[in-house]
């Protein structure tokens, strides 16, 4: 009698998106390329010019678009006739492209003016239809990836942004600067458009629009789309601000302050999206009392990446944006060092853990009170203490939204016989132990630099000479930072592995 063969053990959540994953890192490394490229070919105000057409650009896409694009991830699931829906999410964001585009051409003389930046009105024609097409690609990757086609969305990211970066760093290096940039850009953004429609539409049979179906989708969009139109033009008001007030060759030295490696998200990312599918697993199974050990054990593996990580920006920021930027950018050193906040508040995944208890309403209401309180603190930052007020204010805005968030994090930990508090749901002692390690290692850096400064100065001009500092530093740090964690009994590896994806027994 044969034996039965052995079950295949089902891929878990990041194993299924492995192609995601590993295509998000590798195309981040292309995207990091761009701006550390573009910062050595353009002059500072071409730089600072590049940064502003794309702060508008993006600006409108992210906003636009009001969901509707990410709403193919709850529909296609659910249905058997995808076309629709396709159909549906592909008109709005044409629509929506062709609005932007309008914006573009109607006031981007008002905004030039408000940037004090004339320049800016030569790229209206190529601004415009940059961003009407990749606005209408938007949702590209998310339709083949909502009717789990991974893969082959994994490869459409792959091309397409090695594609962009190439098209985005290529004609500067040939001489033919910002100009031919942006012309290159568009078409890009043109066969994306085209692609979009080819590659998302294939297979797909029925009517292109239903308006009943497109109601529910719709009503479905509209509260993400609304918190979109309040947290991306909040996240952005403070380049616009400092945009307003500086020329664009100071702006590009705030830009390079503002500057954020892709760390935090290919890490925070995945973790709160599998800390919400254990909360889920949890809730369903009956044992919701579990939910906040999972919550602080999520906390704590970030806290071991994040808090070095910041430490080590901050600590090395002089050497990092040298070696990155270039000498001339120095000055942009304590912008960066403020911008580092951001890696510290994405220790605690509270934004996922709230979703998954369905509380949504108090992720808008931090949205909307971020809003709120960065009008006036912008508005006396920047005109009291300039850049350093621009990214003051949107630390501080950010210090206010997490606040909030944090604060409703032991309520949805609770369970009718256990009541929770703040002090249940952080993990102190992981934070401790990150924290000292960290610190430990990040003097060092100081230490360093005060002995080897006269050192470091000398070296040749070389790319690879101005690198030679942050090597050493980060080796230092590295090693600082571990044997701090050994001294307090923690083994890195291990309090680590459960970052790692795993695969379901």
């Amino acid at each position: 009698m044969s034996a039965s063969p052995k079950p295949v053990a089902a891929p878990s959540f990041l194993g299924r998106a492995g192609p995601l994953v590993l295509a998000r890192l590798f195309t981040a490394g292309l995207t990091l390329s761009i701006p550390l490229v573009l910062a050595r070919v353009l002059r500072l105000e071409e730089y600072g010019t590049y940064y502003q057409l794309f702060l508008i650009a993006t600006t409108l896409s992210y906003v636009l678009p009001f969901g509707v694009a990410q709403s193919l991830y709850y529909f296609l699931p659910r249905t058997e006739a995808k076309r629709p829906y396709l159909g549906h999410a592909l008109l709005f964001v044409s629509g929506a492209g062709l609005v932007a585009a309008a914006l573009v051409w109607a006031f981007l003389g008002h905004v030039a003016a408000y940037f004090n930046n004339p320049a800016l009105m030569e790229y209206r024609a190529s601004l415009a239809i940059y961003t009407a097409f990749f606005l209408g690609s938007y949702p590209l990757e998310i339709s083949l990836t909502s009717q789990g086609r991974t893969k082959a969305s994994a490869v459409v990211y792959l091309v397409s942004d090695a594609v962009r970066a190439l098209v985005m760093v290529v004609p500067p290096l040939l001489g033919l600067s910002l100009h031919g940039m942006m012309i290159a850009v568009a078409a890009f953004a043109g066969l994306r458009y085209a692609a979009t429609w080819m590659v998302s539409l294939r297979g797909s049979t029925g009517p292109l629009v239903d308006r009943k179906l497109f109601r529910e989708q719709l009503l479905y969009s509209a509260p993400f789309g609304a918190a979109m139109c309040l947290a991306i033009p909040q996240q952005n008001a403070h380049l616009y601000a400092v945009a307003g007030v500086v020329a664009p060759a100071v702006y590009a030295l705030y830009r390079v302050g503002c500057f954020q490696l892709p760390v935090v998200d290919l890490l925070y990312t995945p973790t709160s999206e599998v800390l919400m599918v254990r909360l889920g697993e949890l809730e369903r199974e009956g044992r919701l009392e579990e939910g906040v050990e999972a919550f602080r054990e999520a906390a704590g593996k970030l806290a071991y990446v994040f808090l070095p990580f910041a430490a080590f920006l901050f600590a090395a920021a002089p050497e990092f944006v040298g070696a990155m930027f270039g000498q001339k950018f120095l000055e942009a050193v304590p912008i960066f060092r403020v911008s580092v906040l951001g890696v510290v508040l994405a220790i605690l995944p509270m934004d996922g853990t709230l979703r998954a208890r369905g509380q949504t309403r108090a992720i808008f209401a931090s949205y909307l009170v971020k809003a709120v309180v960065t009008v006036p603190l912008l508005w006396f930052g920047v005109k009291h203490f300039g850049m350093m007020g621009g990214i003051g204010s949107w630390a501080l805005a950010e210090v206010v939204g997490k606040g909030m968030l944090l604060s409703r994090v032991p309520a949805a930990l609770s369970t009718p016989e256990r009541k929770l508090g703040l002090m249940d749901v952080i993990p102190w002692r992981e934070l401790g132990q990150a924290t000292l390690a960290a610190g430990i290692a990040g003097g060092s850096i100081f230490l360093l630099r005060t002995g080897a400064h006269d050192a470091w100065v000398d070296l040749p001009t070389g790319f690879l000479w101005r690198v030679l500092p942050l090597a050493v530093a980060g080796i230092l740090f590295v090693v600082g930072y571990v044997v701090g964690l050994y001294a307090q009994g923690v083994r890195p590896l291990s309090a680590l592995q459960s970052l790692r994806p795993r695969r379901a027994v």
